[in-house]
Order: structure tokens, then C-alpha cells, then sequence
């Protein structure tokens, strides 16, 4: 049988490149978003992109709570490298099956409740997580995540509003137990941050608007307090 071939030979990259490495898959989290609610794919790709551009140019990176850490490659693009946990095995296994060499970084179970992450970082993120850790231990996460760090440093928290949830499926309610609107998001960061900034999201878009009517919110603290 003769070679596929592209009508148009700027798209042979494309077949070459699925027989050379195949196709690449999706994570868990990320196959069951794609086949039950696409759109969510986007808003969680542009949550990454965010970050990575916030913490462009920064040496050693943090992630807590990667879950499948699909677009962690996204913030890998900007920083010098990215040590990602998630205290599920189920997804840092699947995590490291899919690792790729040319995006390859460092994945590993921890638990960020138990204790800080080995190593000293210059920047972390976590998105999508402070909402599944109930309120009374929110301070064992931050004091953990903030322990991790450098002194000069910046930490970026992405969680959905509180005011959000009265339009969350039953299945996301169910795990949020911990959202927050820009007064609590603020309160929390500067406990632990000289400087706290506020965005508010929606849907793909980051902005400054008013936040009550913001779907989801981003908080970057630098600076830590001793």
C-alpha cells in the first residue's frame, strides 16, 4: 500500500509524526473531560497558560495537585523545569506512562497535607485543588506549599468561586468543599505573602472585573512572610 501523503506537503509533518510516535493520549482526567464536556478542555489549557506566562523565566518550579498534569507541558514552555505531586498514585502512574523525553519532567506521589516537598523551589502553582481540602486544614497546604519555597518567590492558586457553584454539576459539588470568593482568596494568600494579586476567569478569559461574577479565581502572592 502506498505512504499516506497530504494533498498540501506542509501537513506531511502530521503523518510523519503519527508513524514515527503515534498519537498522543490523553490523560485520565483530561479523556473523561474531552468526552463529556469538551469545552472544559479549553478553560482548563488556558488556566495553565496563565500561569506559565505569570511565572515565565523562573528557574524551579513547583506544581501541587497535578492530577494528569496534561498541560503541565504548557507551563514546562516558560520555566527552566517542574516538579509536579498529586498524593493519587493512579495519576502519577498515569502521568509517567505518557511522559514524553522532549517534555520530560519530574512526577511523583506526595501527599502536600503531610509535609513540605523535598527540594527548594523559586515559584508553584496549584490549580484546581485548595477547593477539595476542607477549611480546617487549608493551613497545613499552605504552610506545606509555602515551606517549600524560596524566600522571594511566587505562589499562583487557581480555584473556582464560591459564587460559582450554585451552576456546578452535582458530580463538582461534591468535591468542592472549599471555594472562595476574593475576599477569602485574599484573606488566605496574605497570611502568608507580603503581595497578593487578584484575577478573576471566565471560561477562557482572565481579567480584573468584578468578581462576584467570576466563574473562577486566581491569586499570585510574592514575597513570603517569615
Amino acid at each position: 500500500m502506498d505512504e499516506k501523503k497530504t494533498r498540501e506537503p506542509q501537513y506531511q509533518i502530521t503523518v510523519d509524526l503519527c508513524k514515527e510516535k503515534g498519537l498522543t493520549r490523553l490523560g485520565l482526567m483530561t479523556n473523561q473531560v474531552w468526552h463529556d464536556d469538551p469545552r472544559r478542555m479549553l478553560f482548563i489549557l488556558a488556566r495553565y497558560k496563565f500561569v506559565a506566562k505569570m511565572l515565565s523565566g523562573k528557574g524551579k518550579v513547583l506544581e501541587v495537585g497535578c492530577g494528569d498534569a496534561f498541560g503541565t507541558r504548557i507551563v514546562l514552555q516558560e520555566v527552566g523545569m517542574v516538579c509536579a505531586v498529586d498524593f493519587d498514585p493512579v495519576f502519577i502512574e498515569d502521568v509517567n506512562e505518557r511522559m514524553e523525553e522532549r517534555w520530560e519532567f519530574e512526577c511523583k506521589v506526595h501527599d502536600i497535607l503531610s509535609a513540605p516537598v523535598e527540594g527548594v523551589f523559586d515559584a508553584a502553582y496549584s490549580i484546581d485543588v485548595i477547593e477539595h481540602i476542607p477549611s480546617d486544614l487549608e493551613w497545613k497546604f499552605m504552610q506545606n506549599v509555602v515551606s517549600s519555597l524560596s524566600d522571594k518567590v511566587t505562589f499562583i492558586i487557581g480555584v473556582p468561586s464560591s459564587q460559582s457553584q450554585e451552576y456546578a454539576s452535582e458530580s463538582s459539588r461534591k468535591g468542592h468543599v472549599n471555594c472562595k470568593d476574593y475576599q477569602g482568596l485574599d484573606s488566605l494568600m496574605k497570611k502568608y505573602f507580603h503581595n497578593i494579586f487578584i484575577f478573576s476567569m471566565n471560561d477562557e478569559v482572565v481579567h480584573t472585573g468584578f468578581s462576584p461574577m467570576a466563574h473562577y479565581l486566581f491569586a499570585i502572592g510574592v514575597n513570603k512572610k517569615q
